[in-house]
């Protein structure tokens, strides 16, 4: 066909060509693969079934899908240029229909392959979980056959009516180009500027398309790169390598654009651009129209994938980059810095950039180990819970990084993934004093904690324990207007002796005082007693739930002089406590020093 076709076709006329053989569709490997989740699957689902629902319908009446944009080839098969995901979805109610049917009455369906997957025909004929975790696209077709499956699993009766108005009464716009169209170009014109389609997935067509037909490398280089490219994305799904390179919580998919932004920004194009949204996307539709440059800019993204990469299993890295990039600080200015030096040199701007971050915007490399001290030990003594939160968390943070860096012979890793993906308090080991439960829920719930840690512990004054514990139960069981405030008081006064908390002296609000507590285990017993929270604190840790390894230290005493008192948290315990950060962190900025060649 020399012109271009433009008009309406019923799904049954996509299913064979004119000689009745199965009309053959082919996704080019400059294409995205299938990325339909399970709520767009229902939805068109839902839509036909709405559609097959209507009364007296007019014989006329049609229900009209998006357009379907293809282009014949030379060897058969239609190229898809636009409308792959709804036509792949589309194949496979149309196979989910012909396994329900006896092997007689099942119909020849158009086929669909993608020049990427070439074994797809036989993961659709025998899709499994196992194979659906190859790749990207498995997963994805793996999921929305098991929608359709369980869409149709009670709509059984429904089954033939639906089958008839996908059939007959639905139609594609089917829009033809003709033979001197460019299908790459026809496609990005299309796509720009859709929400579905990111600047990665553009971009992978311009780093897939054949410029040059009489290029006989060129079918193996496209191929390469296509096979390159899944491991580079599979790689980045791994959400412990990801949240190491990232803030952001709710990407999930698309990861490898991180990649291509990196290199343009390195270049510096595709940067001051922030009205275009697709600005990475443009820059490299310039960069790759230079015969040539296909192979030469993918090296480089792949050397910047080996370059994050090294940086995850090297351990300093991973932890100092990691906490960098928590704090905000641009993972290009990183890729900067690490230009054109050396490892250790390169380490040590990193710690440079931590310190004047967290304690302040003296020269690190000019001071001593002494005034380095006394830097880090004025910084956290001046810090205070109210006006200084954003630094505390900072500062509480490196604490936990520095300490496990601190170990050369230790291989554990903090868990940014855990970390990112929840919310944290700055949480008092001693509670403050004015905040004592004043509702009535409050203390039957403050009293309760107290009464579960005594029933799970042995205390050194057994007899205070047992009248103490007969006292709270009794105020518990009592009826709710029977609570009076002067028999809590003389309990919440007991329970502090015991506990050696003395709630008229004033809470140390600075850092020797606080930790690093999840959201949701914070609020739960709000301002219990040290040992209850000790209690609490230790049985999330023995379950598994990711707990900082310094705060898990603090209530474990372990910068204690003395453990033995593991009911109360002293005076004592605080300067312990901030020394051990004090000298932590000296270490941390101590080494390794810049060498000036």
């Amino acid at each position: 066909m020399n012109h271009s076709d433009l008009c309406l076709k019923p799904i049954h006329e996509l299913l064979a060509n004119e000689d009745g053989e199965p009309t053959q569709f082919w996704i080019p490997a400059y294409q995205r693969g299938y990325r339909w989740k399970p709520l767009q699957v229902t939805q068109l689902l839902e839509d036909i079934r709405e559609f097959s629902q209507r009364r007296n319908p007019q014989p006329q009446e049609f229900y009209c899908l998006q357009p379907l944009v293809v282009k014949a080839t030379e060897k058969g098969p239609f190229e898809v240029v636009d409308g792959q995901q709804r036509l792949t979805t589309i194949l496979l109610i149309l196979r989910h229909f012909n396994e329900r049917a006896s092997e007689k009455y099942r119909q020849k369906l158009f086929t669909l392959d993608y020049e990427t997957r070439p074994d797809l025909s036989a993961f659709l004929d025998t899709p499994s979980e196992a194979d659906a975790s190859k790749n990207v696209d498995y997963f994805y077709l793996f999921n929305a056959i098991s929608t359709i499956e369980l869409w149709f699993s009670t709509r059984g009766h429904e089954v033939d009516e639906i089958k008839s108005t996908l059939l007959n009464k639905t139609r594609v716009i089917w829009f033809e180009l003709n033979a001197q169209d460019n299908a790459v170009d026809a496609f990005t014109r299309l796509n720009v500027g859709k929400i579905a389609l990111t600047d990665d997935e553009l971009i992978r067509a311009l780093f897939l398309r054949r410029s040059d037909d009489n290029d006989p490398d060129a079918a193996g280089r496209q191929m390469r790169i296509a096979h390159e490219w899944d491991q580079l994305e599979k790689a980045l799904q791994s959400d412990d390598f990801w949240y190491f390179l990232s803030n952001q919580q709710s990407q999930s998919q698309n990861r490898i654009g991180l990649l291509f932004e990196l290199v343009a920004k390195s270049d510096g194009f595709g940067v001051g651009t922030h009205h275009d949204e697709h600005s990475i996307f443009h820059a490299y539709s310039k960069r790759l129209k230079i015969p040539g440059t296909a192979s030469k800019e993918w090296l480089r993204i792949k050397q910047m994938f080996m370059m994050l990469e090294e940086w995850f299993e090297d351990r300093t890295l991973y932890h100092v980059v990691g906490f960098l990039i928590y704090q905000g600080m641009n993972i290009a200015r990183i890729c900067e810095l690490s230009l054109h030096t050396t490892k250790s040199a390169f380490e040590r701007k990193l710690r440079k950039a931590v310190f004047a971050r967290t304690i302040g915007d003296e020269d690190l490399d000019a001071l001593t180990e002494g005034s380095l001290h006394a830097c880090i030990s004025e910084r956290l003594a001046e810090l205070e819970y109210d006006r200084d939160s954003s630094s505390i968390r900072s500062l509480l943070l490196l604490f936990n990084v520095a300490t496990l860096l601190d170990n050369p012979r230790s291989n554990l890793r903090f868990q940014f993934e855990s970390f990112k993906n929840g919310e944290w308090d700055i949480e008092h080991v001693r509670s403050v004093a004015s905040s004592r439960p004043v509702r009535l829920h409050d203390q039957v719930g403050w009293l309760t904690l107290c009464a579960g840690y005594l029933e799970a512990q042995n205390v050194s004054d057994q007899a205070t324990q047992v009248r103490l514990l007969n006292s709270i139960r009794a105020f518990i069981k009592q009826p709710r207007e029977a609570r009076s405030g002067e028999a809590f008081e003389t309990l919440y006064k007991k329970l502090l002796a015991l506990f050696h908390e003395n709630d008229e002296a004033p809470t140390d609000q600075g850092i020797s005082n606080l930790a690093l507590l999840d959201k949701g285990t914070n609020r739960s017993y709000k301002n219990a007693v040290f040992a209850v929270k000790r209690k609490a604190l230790l049985a999330l840790d023995q379950s598994g739930i990711f707990v900082p390894l310094c705060t898990r230290n603090v209530f474990l005493k372990c910068y204690s002089p003395q453990a033995d008192h593991v009911m109360f948290w002293s005076k004592e315990d605080r300067e312990a406590y901030q020394a051990e950060i004090t000298r932590v962190l000296v270490r941390f900025f101590s080494a390794p020093k810049e060498i000036n060649p």
